[in-house]
């Protein structure tokens, strides 16, 4: 039996007041949904994984459920999160994987002629943008951290960022 929405909520309920026997029903019915959801979405050898770590979410936040609302959004939103983590996980066992195997020592010369680049584009930048930007996003700074050495405060940090890279982008678009 697949459940419909009103009976997962009713089982929630019976489940969020301490009812075993409901709690069981319940992880088994949604067990069977997230096996469908996850069929679409990963592959054969993750699903089982993903439905037992939500399966787990569900048990561990089935107190945050509000029976005023709707029970597959709450269980859908879990899953969704769930799948980002597990393509999170993926994603950087990839670029480990990559990186490891087809890595390409970058010469002295790549360096400095990369360096020369971007300080010809800085040069067409106001110089708190050029500054925020090489701050945090080539010296690795936090926001906090560019704010402090900077005196702007955090936000005109990201504005200054955000400005320059998009003035950055214009200039690299216009120039292809």
């Amino acid at each position: 039996m697949i459940a419909d929405e009103p009976t997962l909520a009713r089982l929630m309920k019976a489940a969020q007041a301490g009812d075993k026997a409901a709690a069981n029903v319940l992880l088994t019915e949604v067990a069977v949904w997230l096996e469908r959801y996850f069929r679409r979405r990963a592959a054969s050898d993750a699903i089982e994984d993903l439905v037992q770590e939500v399966l787990i979410a569900v048990h561990a936040k089935r107190a945050s459920w509000d029976p005023q609302r709707p029970f597959l959004p709450w269980l859908a939103a879990i899953a969704r999160y769930r799948w980002i983590d597990h393509l999170r996980k993926a994603y950087r066992h990839q670029t480990r994987e990559v990186a490891d195997n087809d890595a390409i020592a970058a010469s002295e010369e790549d360096v400095v002629l990369a360096r020369v680049s971007l300080d010809r584009l800085f040069v067409a930048l106001p110089s708190k943008q050029a500054e925020a930007i090489e701050l945090v996003k080539i010296g690795g700074l936090t926001i906090r951290e560019a704010s402090e050495k900077t005196g702007q405060s955090e936000s005109l940090v990201k504005v200054n960022i955000h400005r320059g890279l998009k003035k950055l982008a214009a200039m690299v678009e216009k120039a292809e």
